[in-house]
């Protein structure tokens, strides 16, 4: 039997399939390879993967029909793929999130009743929740207050729907990821380009907000505790940091790894963005045995060195071409 990892190129996604090839498990990996950002990180993330026996690579997107044929063959199903981004999600942007959210995450679940497989693993995120002035518990109505948090919160829904008819499923509401590999538009990621590069880093409202950061080794682990206890079934459970940290004094601790200052481009707080994310790890501490492991400084560490590990490949590239 296999896994199967939709979104396996992306950032989240292929660091799993990196640690469950690491355990020895068979690996099947789907993606797209859409144009959220360029398609070259996507396949340097798993340029490794592919060496391995183990691991099997399919270009397709979910919406087309056959792209999950395979899953007669399959033991548990590791959901990441979709559409990210609060602020694409406004205006025309959100029927790609409507397509890529929802509608693919129902033809994956409608396959996977179909086909019995043993576990469904659902990417979610903290935007279901909303505004908030404390830690989130997964006992609090849901309030999203973009398109976004409402297309993830629908497909926790199906994922409900689906458990109904008996498919077992565990969504996963995941705050702030960062370390390696990290999306190009993602905040942290931007302030070790401003930092390295000289890039100005848009900072949007006055850098107060506080969020919940999680070091992806952290999520590699709880996806995994999600895919293989079998005592928790069909949750919704939180995987978030530690104590959530102010914008202002993340970027201060980026300047201080990085040795060098980050110029700020004072930008007006955007739609959608709330004040504070926080994740109370009560319950699935109690249904997984997990909490966060990696203190942030740590984590940017490890970012930093990935960051510099890609700008050396691309001078030896440009000085081969």
């Amino acid at each position: 039997m296999k896994d199967l990892v939709t979104g396996a190129a992306g950032f989240i996604g292929s660091s799993l399939i990196d640690s469950l090839l690491g355990k020895g498990r068979n690996v099947v990996g789907v993606d797209d390879f859409s144009r959220n950002y360029d398609p070259k990180q996507k396949r340097e993330n798993i340029k490794e993967a592919l060496q391995n026996v183990n691991f099997e690579m399919r270009s397709a997107n979910l919406l087309e029909p056959g792209s999950l044929e395979m899953l007669n063959e399959v033991d548990t199903v590791y959901h990441l793929a979709g559409q990210p981004g609060v602020q694409t999600s406004w205006g025309s942007g959100f029927e790609t999130h409507l397509e890529r959210n929802v509608l693919a995450t129902q033809i994956l679940l409608e396959r996977c009743l179909e086909n019995n497989v043993r576990r469904v693993v659902i990417a979610s995120s903290s935007s279901v929740y909303g505004p908030t002035n404390r830690e989130s518990k997964e006992t609090d109505l849901p309030h999203p207050v973009s398109p976004y948090g409402v297309s993830k919160l629908a497909a926790e829904h199906l994922a409900s729907v689906y458990a109904e008819r008996g498919l077992d499923v565990i969504s996963l509401r995941l705050f702030t990821v960062y370390g390696p590999r990290q999306r190009p538009d993602m905040s942290i990621h931007r302030m070790f380009n401003s930092a390295l590069k000289g890039e100005p880093f848009p900072l949007w409202g006055e850098g107060k907000q506080r969020r919940s950061f999680t070091f992806v080794d952290d999520i590699v682990e709880v996806f995994q505790l999600a895919g293989s206890v079998r005592e928790a079934r069909n949750r919704v459970l939180n995987a978030g940091g530690a104590e959530p940290v102010e914008l202002l004094d993340l970027i201060k601790t980026v300047e201080e790894l990085v040795g060098c200052p980050i110029t700020l481009q004072q930008l007006q707080k955007r739609p959608g963005d709330p004040d504070l994310t926080c994740a109370s790890k009560d319950l699935v501490t109690e249904e997984l045995g997990w909490k966060p492991k990696t203190p942030l400084e740590i984590g940017l560490r490890s970012q930093l060195q990935w960051h510099n590990s890609i700008s050396e490949h691309f001078h030896t590239l440009q000085e081969v071409g």
